[in-house]
């Protein structure tokens, strides 16, 4: 019996790092790593189709409800965002700056968190980017402040049930999403307070570096900014976009309000334990889509157009469902975590969860986030749970301390996107921002851990 604990551990670790290493190098898909490594390695311990079956089955029903959520959450707001929900309130919040630098610095701020609010970091920055670059430009401020005050803003409001990181950590820990999602909203309020103070002194900082420059006859400040006109375009950009696009929102008078309305009505239904989340974004989908849109063909265009993105994520958590399935039913998780105990200093343990979220960012730069999510976390809670650490908590320090990483790291696509729209470079906003945005994820997990969350 010894020596098959030995054998399964040996198989798991060979699974995680496997995974994790060729994700690292971008060798394969995580739908595939996380769906064929973890079926051979069943093979390779020495069980046979009948346990794997099992094991599908059970990881499969561990993930599904979150999976139909990522779906209709992603149509949901993909619809809004199409239907222009947002847009006079970034508008608003352009005119609001009235060319301040450290107002433009708290609004970019402000406007990063409320784009957030569709779980989609490319959204994010195409709303975001084009809308303020041209204020940056004329206020002579770095566009590296641009990307950093977007990217933290995102990272916080990411914690979302719809965003990724909480959906990911609630599967690993086999908890509600709503239920985990809840005791994080007093960290994300926390967490935009210090957001707002942060970009405050960033903007004052860059206030300094403009006037020195402007000291040394490096750049001149027009002493009338059209902030009116940079709000104008804004408006017509985004006017021209729904026009280019073959469906047109309804012209209703109150299509916004509305909106709006039925926005509240959803997370309230949801938030409030009314409905599982999945309902009630497939509700929600089935009345904004006749309300912003007329006729089947329109309305299933829409749909089309935001599926790319709610399959591919949905897709994601069924492998993890399968690599968690494997892991968990086998007992190969289990036993890694043993060994680990084993040879792991005594002082360290019961800690570890809180050390591995202080490294969090760090740790982003290294691993993607299915591998932060579905190969370390699983570990770590096994290691936490012997010492009566609850899997929430070590869930908890865990994404706080590793979601403000999320647009510094190379492995997202939705930065290499803001870096492209910015006309900014990789390195350069990596050695601007890391340090804030590491620093910013330590305060925040120690707020969490004062507050009791963690």
């Amino acid at each position: 019996m010894q020596d098959f604990s030995i054998w399964l551990t040996i198989v798991g670790l060979l699974i995680i790092f496997s995974i994790v290493g060729l994700l690292i190098w971008n060798k394969i898909s995580p739908i595939v790593g996380m769906t064929i490594i973890p079926i051979i390695g069943s093979f390779l311990a020495g069980f046979d189709f009948k346990d794997l079956s099992g094991f599908l089955s059970a990881g499969s029903e561990q993930v599904m409800g979150v999976v139909i959520m990522f779906i209709f959450a992603i149509v949901y707001f993909g619809i809004m965002q199409d239907s222009g929900l947002f847009n006079p309130f970034i508008r608003f919040m352009i005119l609001v700056t009235k060319g301040n630098v450290v107002i433009v610095a708290m609004a970019t701020a402000v406007i990063g968190m409320i784009a957030q609010l569709d779980g989609a970091g490319a959204s994010t920055f195409l709303l975001c980017i084009p809308a303020l670059l041209p204020l940056y430009k004329e206020l002579h401020m770095s566009r590296y402040l641009l990307l950093l005050l977007v990217a933290l803003s995102a990272s916080v409001i990411n914690m979302i049930p719809w965003g990724g990181p909480s959906a990911r950590a609630a599967t690993v820990i086999e908890m509600d999403l709503i239920e985990y999602y809840l005791p994080l909203i007093p960290v994300q309020a926390i967490g935009a307070v210090l957001i707002l103070v942060l970009a405050a002194f960033l903007g004052y900082r860059e206030k300094r570096k403009i006037s020195q420059k402007v000291a040394a006859g490096e750049v001149t400040i027009s002493r009338n900014v059209n902030i009116h006109a940079i709000a104008d375009n804004f408006t017509k950009k985004q006017s021209e976009e729904m026009a280019a696009a073959k469906e047109q929102p309804r012209d209703i008078k109150w299509r916004n309000l509305v909106n709006l309305v039925l926005t509240i009505l959803v997370l309230g239904t949801m938030m409030g334990g009314l409905l599982a989340p999945q309902y009630a974004f497939m509700i929600g989908v089935a009345i904004a889509l006749p309300l912003n849109y007329k006729g089947v063909d329109n309305q299933m265009n829409r749909v089309k157009e935001h599926a790319p993105n709610a399959l591919m994520m949905a897709a994601v958590i069924l492998a993890a469902g399968v690599f968690l399935g494997v892991l968990n039913g086998s007992g190969m998780l289990e036993d890694i975590a043993l060994a680990a105990v084993a040879i792991m200093p005594a002082v360290v343990i019961p800690f570890i969860h809180i050390i591995v979220g202080i490294f969090g960012v760090p740790l982003d730069l290294l691993t993607s986030t299915d591998a932060y999510y579905f190969a370390l976390l699983p570990i770590v809670e096994q290691i936490a749970s012997t010492q009566d650490i609850s899997s929430t908590s070590t869930a908890y320090a865990m994404m706080i301390g590793n979601i403000i990483g999320t647009f510094v790291s190379p492995f997202s696509p939705a930065l290499w996107l803001g870096i492209g729209l910015a006309s900014a470079n990789m390195g350069k906003h990596i050695k601007y921002s890391f340090f804030w945005l590491w620093g910013f994820s330590i305060v925040l997990l120690g707020s969490a851990i004062l507050i009791g969350v963690v």
